[in-house]
C-alpha cells in the first residue's frame, strides 16, 4: 500500500486530490500520513476521518483547539502552526503532493525533497523563489520531483524522457484570465470580484486574480526555467482562451508535439499519482469535433506587464525569483484589501525588484531557507511601501 501526504489539502489541488484517492480506494488503497489545511478546520477534520490519516495539521496555530475537537476519538493525531506544517513534511511518504499556496509551501517542499521519496509539485513558488535550492536538495538526496501545474506536466508527458537537446520551444499556454478581452482603458477600474471569475478553470481566488494579471503564468514561465533547465528564450507563452492545448513542445526538427485535454486539474494530479503509469482518471474526454475550433494568439505585453518581470527574473538570476514572488503576494494582498488598483500589482513588483538589485548578495542564488525568507521579507516591505506611496 502507498503512502501519502497532501500539504494544503483543503485549496482546490488538494480538493482535486482527495476526489482521486477516495475514487481509488480511498483508506483501502492508499496510507494517508499526512493531511495540512490552512483554516477550514471542518473540511480538514471531514477529509482526516475519510481517508483515516494518521496526522492532521491546520496552519493557523489558533484553530488547533477545533480540530482536536473535530477529530476527538478518531486516532488521527492533530498539531497546528507552520512548524508542524514543515514536520509533518519530514514524516517519511511515498508519495507527497506540495500544494499550499504561496512562499508558505516552500518550506514543506524542501522538507519532502530533503528525505526523498517523491515530491508532486503544485506549489510554483518553490521552484520560482528558490530553483537551484529545491533541485539540488532533491538530487543529493534521491528525490524525484513531478511536476503537478498543468502546463509544465503537458510538456513532461511530451517529453516522455526524451533528450532536452532536441528541443527547440516549449510553448505554455495562458487563457488569458478574466480580462483577456478587456479594453486596456478599463483595466484600472477592475474590481476584485471581476478579477475573481475565472472563464475556464475552477480555482482559489488568489490564482485566479494572478490568472487575471497573468503573473501565475510569469511564475511558471521562471517555473520551466528552473524545471527543465530551459533558457527564457526557448520558452514562449501563447494566448489559448479554450484551455485545451495545455502545452507544446517543438523540436529541432520542426516536429511539435501538443498536449490537449479538459480544463481539469485531475488529470495532472492523476498523471503524477500514478507515475510513471497511467491509470484511469475520472476527467472528460474530448470531443474534438463538438469543439471545432482552437484559438490562439500572442500575448501583449502592456495587458500583461507581468510576462516581461519574468524574462528580467530570468535575466538577472541570483535573488531574482524570491524578490518577484513576494513582491507579487504582496501586492495581491493589497489589491484584494482595496489599498492598491489591479493595474499598480505589476509597477509595486517592479519596484520591490529595483530595490533589491542594489543589495549585496543579490547576484547569489539564495541556499537556504533563511535567505530565501529574509529576501522575502525584503521584497513585500519594498511592494507595500510602494503601495502605501501610489
Amino acid at each position: 500500500m502507498r503512502s501519502v501526504s497532501i500539504f494544503g489539502a483543503t485549496g482546490s489541488i488538494g480538493e482535486s486530490a482527495f476526489d482521486l484517492l477516495m475514487g481509488s480506494g480511498g483508506p483501502a488503497a492508499w496510507r494517508t500520513v499526512a493531511l495540512t489545511g490552512g483554516r477550514n478546520v471542518a473540511r480538514l477534520a471531514e477529509m482526516a476521518r475519510a481517508l483515516n490519516a494518521e496526522l492532521a495539521v491546520i496552519a493557523d496555530a489558533r484553530l488547533l483547539p477545533d480540530l482536536r475537537a473535530a477529530l476527538a476519538g478518531t486516532g488521527t493525531e492533530v498539531a497546528a502552526g507552520d512548524a508542524a506544517v514543515a514536520e509533518a513534511a519530514d514524516r517519511p511518504a511515498d508519495w507527497s503532493l506540495s500544494a499550499i499556496i504561496g512562499a508558505a509551501g516552500l518550506a514543506p517542499s524542501l522538507a519532502v525533497a530533503r528525505r526523498g521519496g517523491v515530491l508532486a509539485l503544485a506549489n510554483k513558488e518553490s521552484l520560482v523563489a528558490a530553483g537551484p535550492l529545491l533541485m539540488e536538495t532533491a538530487r543529493v538526496n534521491g528525490a524525484t520531483i513531478l511536476p503537478v501545474d498543468s502546463e509544465h506536466s503537458a510538456v513532461f508527458q511530451c517529453l516522455a524522457g526524451g533528450n532536452l537537446d532536441s528541443v527547440e520551444m516549449v510553448t505554455l499556454t495562458a487563457s488569458g484570465g478574466a480580462f483577456r478581452d478587456w479594453p486596456l482603458e478599463r483595466l484600472a477600474q477592475a474590481t476584485v470580484a471581476e478579477a475573481s471569475a475565472h472563464p475556464n478553470w475552477a480555482m482559489g481566488q488568489r490564482i485566479t486574480i494572478d490568472s487575471a494579471s497573468m503573473f501565475n503564468k510569469a511564475l511558471e514561465v521562471i517555473e520551466a526555467r528552473e524545471f527543465f533547465g530551459l533558457p527564457s528564450d526557448r520558452i514562449a507563452v501563447l494566448v489559448h482562451p479554450e484551455s485545451i492545448v495545455h502545452a507544446l513542445v517543438a523540436h529541432v526538427d520542426g516536429g511539435v508535439i501538443a498536449h490537449l485535454g479538459a480544463p481539469d486539474m485531475r488529470h495532472a494530479i492523476g498523471h503524477a499519482l500514478n507515475w510513471p503509469a497511467r491509470a484511469p482518471l475520472p476527467v472528460a474526454r474530448l470531443d474534438l469535433a463538438a469543439l471545432g475550433r482552437l484559438t490562439f494568439r500572442a500575448p501583449c505585453e502592456t495587458r500583461w506587464p507581468a510576462l516581461a518581470l519574468a524574462r528580467q527574473v530570468i535575466a538577472s538570476g541570483g535573488a531574482a525569483g524570491a524578490v518577484l514572488n513576494a513582491a507579487k503576494e504582496q501586492a495581491l494582498d493589497d489589491f484584494i484589501a482595496g489599498r492598491i488598483r489591479f493595474t499598480d500589482m505589476a509597477p509595486a513588483v517592479a519596484h520591490a525588484l529595483d530595490r533589491a538589485a542594489g543589495q549585496a548578495g543579490f547576484a547569489r542564488s539564495p541556499d537556504s531557507l533563511e535567505a530565501v525568507l529574509s529576501w522575502d521579507a525584503a521584497a513585500r516591505r519594498d511592494a507595500a511601501a510602494w503601495g502605501r506611496a501610489a
